[in-house]
């Protein structure tokens, strides 16, 4: 397996990327990020599109590096027909594909997309293989 450690600034640079492409496909009114990764791109994108109402649908699939079974641990109660749906990224597609259930029509965007989960968004930054392992800025030590 690989391993990617992006840092803080190239996060922050991939996120601001997205937005750009995101401002080409399309506009929304909200925001959900999915916790707790899409929290950080959330942020910025949501600075870039000028979009104030940011929500959260709290997800659990990991457990440190192990996957484990689909938690959701807080749902939205929405009905906005204009949602874009962030996250960090999409590894299998097994979150993705809860979230996409609870959001049919809602706008999928995430920075870093794995074969595996690719159909299942409608944007991403960077394709990465099925077997890298990203280590975010906040899973790592100081």
């Amino acid at each position: 397996m690989k391993t990617i450690s992006p840092t803080w600034s190239e996060l922050y640079t991939d996120a601001k990327n997205l937005a750009q492409k995101l401002k080409a496909e399309g506009s929304w009114d909200q925001i959900i990020a999915i916790t707790r990764g899409g929290l950080v791109p959330a942020a910025v994108i949501a600075k870039e599109l000028d979009i104030r109402f940011i929500d959260t649908v709290c997800v659990k699939s990991y457990n440190d590096t192990e996957k484990e079974n689909i938690q959701i641990i807080k749902r939205v109660d929405n009905t906005a027909n204009s949602i874009l749906v962030i996250d960090d990224l999409v590894d299998t597609g097994e979150t993705a594909r809860a979230v996409r259930d609870m959001f049919p029509h809602a706008w999928y965007a995430v920075i870093y997309a794995k074969p595996a989960g690719l159909p299942l968004v409608n944007s991403y930054v960077k394709k990465v293989s099925q077997d890298t392992w990203i280590l975010f800025p906040w899973e790592r030590d100081a």
